[in-house]
């Protein structure tokens, strides 16, 4: 199922987004809430990629996407010592996913 409206977001607002997959010529987002939505990439930055974090505001009846760099980065680094720990606790040194 596609979905080829705009990021949802109401004017004077600011909120981030997860890009969860990117899929020919549409990316699959997970908002805040959970819920996943299908977004053109051309709506988006350019060199956006799986696992980014995007900043998405209103500003003057314009929409702006950004990906939030550091955000992205925090998160992933989150995420790899979280595995980090749970590879540390098995047997052989890793898990077998």
């Amino acid at each position: 199922m596609t979905d080829d409206s705009p990021p949802s977001t109401s004017p004077h607002t600011s909120t981030s987004v997860t890009v969860d997959g990117l899929e020919g010529e549409h990316a699959r987002v997970e908002l805040v809430d959970g819920t996943v939505e299908i977004w053109r990439l051309s709506d988006l930055p350019r060199d956006v990629q799986e696992g980014d974090i995007l900043d998405v505001r209103m500003e003057n009846g314009h929409r702006h996407v950004r990906i939030d760099r550091a955000e992205t980065r925090r998160r992933t680094q989150h995420a790899q010592a979280e595995l980090s720990d749970l590879n540390a606790g098995s047997p052989d040194g890793e898990l077998e996913l």
